[in-house]
């Protein structure tokens, strides 16, 4: 018997945000003595074998695959474990299985950003309010969030619990303090802007290539500087984004620097002048909260979770302001006091989110449907 299940189906090797999130919060649901269903193999937990093809990593194929899984195979492993509940880090479970469910919601992007022949806008409109409808909870990771989940569904808030994200707080951290250096952002190369995430549309990158692009001339210490995209380059967006920017004359100063290894990314983060993230809707954002943990300043939109995230220590703008963008950007260029103030108000700012108290959290809305 296993009073509640963690479905870990959609676990792989690669870090996404969902990954990253699932990996973090089971360890913290020891006290529930979780069966997980996986199929990797975790030897201080209770592990029931599933397929290991119902991932990302197979592409659509291992979405609708694993859809299957859950609609048909799930019910089934719940009746033999003779399981009170079920936890989903994403809103999948069966339907009309007599099933006790709770799931995780991360965002509602594909009903802000529609597209018509995309499967997600499909399977956010038709699937996931039914599974929300039936679920016993469902928890998602930020106000902004469950506000859409209210908006978009019509579920009562009563049934919603937002739970912050955190951080990697050992691998993300201000290197700098490390090195005993006074320049909070140290780099033998030109000063850069950083950016990163992927590159679809509602990212908002366009906008921020021709706020940068503008910077040149709003500057009035004469140094040049870069714009560094890390994320992995797709060829419905970044082909787009490669015109733009030879169009504007700014090919020796933007990089598109594709997948960084997560290993990578304190240092890059580290080495910015800024990261800059001007998405126009977040379900958390992680990119931000990892840059505050470095200590770099930070500038993001002033839409969605990013101010929940964000609080007092970075420069919010409107994201569909060019013009804004490009203030933000001069302002952190020509003021190192304010460089090094919210260096320091954003690592007083990280260190609020940490995944001891989103699993804790957890753990105590789980337990009230055990």
């Amino acid at each position: 018997m296993s009073k509640i299940l963690f479905n870990l189906s959609i676990l792989f090797s690669q870090p996404t945000g969902i990954s990253n999130y699932a990996k973090n919060l089971f360890p913290y649901l020891k006290t529930l003595k979780p069966t997980l269903l996986t199929a990797q193999n975790y030897p201080d937990f209770n592990c029931y074998p599933i397929p290991n093809n119902l991932t990302p990593a197979q592409g659509t194929k291992g979405h609708f695959d694993r859809l299957v899984w859950t609609q048909f195979q799930l019910p089934k492993i719940y009746k033999n474990l003779k399981s009170q509940l079920i936890f989903s880090p994403v809103p999948e479970a069966p339907l009309s299985a007599n099933c006790r469910y709770i799931v995780m919601v991360h965002d509602l992007i594909p009903l802000r950003f529609p597209k018509l022949l995309s499967p997600l806008t499909h399977f956010s409109r038709y699937y996931v309010p039914q599974v929300l409808a039936q679920a016993q909870h469902i928890i998602c990771n930020s106000h902004a969030t469950a506000k859409d989940i209210i908006d978009f569904y019509q579920i009562r808030a009563s049934k919603i619990t937002p739970i912050p994200l955190a951080y990697d707080a050992n691998h993300f951290r201000p290197l700098y303090l490390e090195n005993g250096g006074q320049d909070a952002h140290p780099t033998t190369v030109s000063p850069y802007f950083l950016y990163i995430g992927r590159q679809d549309s509602y990212k908002n990158l366009h906008r921020l290539i021709t706020a940068f692009a503008a910077l040149s001339n709003n500057l009035s210490n004469n140094k040049d500087y870069e714009l560094w995209l890390a994320g992995p380059q797709d060829k419905r967006f970044t082909p787009n984004l490669q015109t733009q920017v030879e169009e504007l004359g700014i090919t020796d100063k933007v990089k598109f620097l594709n997948y960084v290894p997560y290993s990578e990314l304190p240092k890059i983060i580290c080495g910015a002048i800024a990261l800059v993230f001007p998405s126009l809707w977040e379900g958390f954002g992680f990119p931000v909260l990892e840059a505050m943990a470095c200590g770099t300043p930070v500038i993001t939109s002033n839409l969605s979770s990013l101010p929940e995230v964000a609080g007092d220590a970075a420069v919010l703008i409107n994201p569909y302001s060019v013009e804004e963008i490009t203030e933000a950007m001069r302002t952190i260029a020509t003021d190192s006091a304010l460089r090094q103030q919210l260096s320091t108000q954003s690592i007083s700012r990280a260190s609020q989110f940490s995944w001891e108290k989103t699993g804790l959290a957890t753990v105590e809305v789980l337990s009230r449907y055990l």
